[in-house]
């Protein structure tokens, strides 16, 4: 008994580490919090269309200098528009057309004085940026520019900026709500010995003058900001095919020169994510934008189009099993996590961090699908109840909206065990397929609500799940079954709960399933056997109490 405890807290510690938060929480906001996290007056006018955006990339000075033009449609008459660029970056230029406009700035937020913008019609500005950009110390939770060197001794280079926000290294419009519609060119200038990897397609390479080379890619789909990404290195090119749902998909892996044999068998491991969660989630969201894998200096993220790896091709996470079961060990979880993403995060976005469990909670429920795509329910069953060692429960995954302000980490494996309980509410195998696969098509390339996900999920099931959604995402506390049995007498109610939880449950009471509907109320039932068994399925606690009286 000893050793299993010790080793639960080895596995809780560990997962804590994985799943840290991607920025402090606050306890506290202040006027800077509301201008990133809210939709100002200076965003709402105007709706993003397209970003061309410039990066030429000085390893040795870690210095960065480009531009971004940005393309949008006027919605309501306004002229002052709210850019984000987080110091030390520094904006030297605003310009539309040949004329140079004012720009104020309040801490990160910047706002361009226009003239009177007409609703209606569409606008381009070109903002100009230069500086040394904030370097990441332990990527991809801090974020910033990855600095690293490879062990031939040539640069290695990656950004990773979820949480902390895209305009740690380009001026953009800082807020998840809105993307750009028709999706972006990136374009990177990097020395010409390295290779630059960014998002969508590979359209040119321009060799210039300077000895470097400018890679120019494109994006054709609506694309969240911190899914930008720039990656240089000593790269490779292993370039396949995937037979999918909607035809061939490009797939390509981007690796370090020296690990090329390595990644092409370790990375198989992606052929089989694509399977099993386009049999879970419907089509792979991005295939006009092709696959990618990128070998990055760091774990790795769920840049879209362009996912990054650095798990140092093994099994799990770095090595370890997050669920103690066994069954993460069998697949490598960077691979499968981070692809997952491009389903929950890049297909469907949250508008506001606050949700961001949409996009984690999901995507840890597609490792236990995985799991069950290949190995079977019970072995998903078991990885996704491992996971519970993990989760603290000690605040709500839900955090604060218009703060920039995620929830607690329990948005993970909480996040997964809520699905995984809300499957058994439903109880139909079949139509909980339809509805995971029904979100990505009602929400194709959109921007979303905890309540929109929680509506369709409530209106596709044919049942009510609020309370459910109410208890697992914005109250901290498990409920608790709370039962006696008096007699020939089952008396039953929820406890740790809010007043309203009224979760439907399955049961067996000597081997005949039954459905209760407890609420927080003592009920009672006629049985005619004691022995009383709930599934482990649902995350709930189960409590046999005395009674000496029967409730009335």
């Amino acid at each position: 008994m000893k050793k299993l405890v010790t080793a639960s807290i080895i596995i809780a510690s560990f997962q804590l580490h994985a799943q840290t938060e991607l920025f402090d929480k606050q306890e506290t906001y202040t006027r800077q919090d509301s201008l990133r996290g809210s939709i100002t007056p200076e965003r709402v006018w105007w709706d993003l269309k397209y970003y061309d955006l410039f990066v030429s990339v000085d390893p040795e000075k870690k210095f960065i200098s480009g531009s971004n033009t940005i393309t949008y449609e006027v919605l309501e008459s306004a002229n002052v528009m709210q850019i984000d660029l987080q110091e030390p970056m520094q904006i030297t230029k605003v310009t539309q057309g040949q004329a140079e406009l004012e720009v104020t700035n309040e801490g990160n937020a910047h706002f361009i004085q226009l003239p009177t913008q007409t609703k209606g019609s569409e606008g381009k500005v070109t903002i100009h940026f230069e500086g040394n950009p904030r370097a990441a110390i332990r990527a991809p939770w801090d974020g910033g520019y990855s600095w690293k060197k490879d062990e031939n001794g040539n640069h290695f280079i990656a950004t990773s900026n979820q949480g902390i926000g895209a305009s740690l290294w380009w001026p953009c419009k800082d807020h998840m709500y809105d993307e750009p519609d028709n999706g972006m060119t990136l374009s990177i200038q990097a020395p010409e010995k390295l290779t630059a990897v960014g998002n969508g397609r590979l359209e040119k390479i321009k060799k210039n003058k300077d000895s470097t080379r400018t890679f120019i890619w494109k994006v054709v789909n609506p694309i969240n900001n911190y899914g930008v990404n720039v990656n240089i290195g000593d790269y490779v090119n292993i370039s396949s095919k995937y037979k999918g749902e909607k035809g061939n998909l490009d797939v390509d892996f981007w690796v370090l020169s020296y690990n090329e044999d390595k990644a092409k068998e370790h990375f198989e491991d992606a052929f089989r994510t694509l399977e099993a969660l386009e049999h879970w989630f419907g089509p792979y969201p991005f295939y006009e934008d092709s696959y990618k894998l990128v070998e990055v200096p760091y774990l790795g993220m769920e840049h879209q189009s362009s996912v990054t790896y650095g798990n140092q091709y093994l099994k799990g996470y770095l090595g370890q099993d997050l669920s103690g079961t066994g069954w993460g060990l069998k697949w490598d979880y960077i691979i499968i996590h981070e692809t997952g993403h491009e389903w929950f995060a890049n297909n469907i976005t949250y508008k506001d961090v606050a949700d961001m469990w949409i996009h984690e909670g999901f995507t840890t429920y597609s490792e236990s699908l995985f799991i069950e795509y290949f190995y079977g329910k019970e072995a998903a069953s078991s990885y996704t109840q491992g996971l519970r060692l993990g989760i603290q429960n000690s605040e709500p995954i839900i955090g604060d909206y218009d703060v920039n302000s995620e929830g607690s980490k329990d948005m993970y494996p909480k996040g997964n065990n809520l699905l995984h309980t809300v499957r058994q509410v439903i109880n139909d195998d079949s139509k909980w397929r339809e509805i995971l696969r029904g979100l990505n098509k009602k929400f194709y390339h959109q921007t979303v609500t905890t309540s929109d996900v929680e509506s369709y999920i409530s209106d596709q099931s044919g049942m009510d799940l609020s309370n459910v959604f109410d208890q697992y995402l914005r109250d901290a506390r498990i409920p608790v079954f709370e039962y006696a049995v008096m007699g020939n007498r089952l008396i039953y109610r929820w406890t740790n709960c809010i007043a309203s939880f009224d979760m439907p449950v399955r049961v067996k009471v000597g081997g005949e399933e039954a459905v209760l509907n407890p609420n927080s109320s003592f009920q009672l039932m006629e049985i005619t056997d004691k022995n009383l068994s709930i599934s482990d399925d649902y995350y709930i606690y189960v409590n046999e109490v005395k009674i000496n009286k029967v409730p009335e």
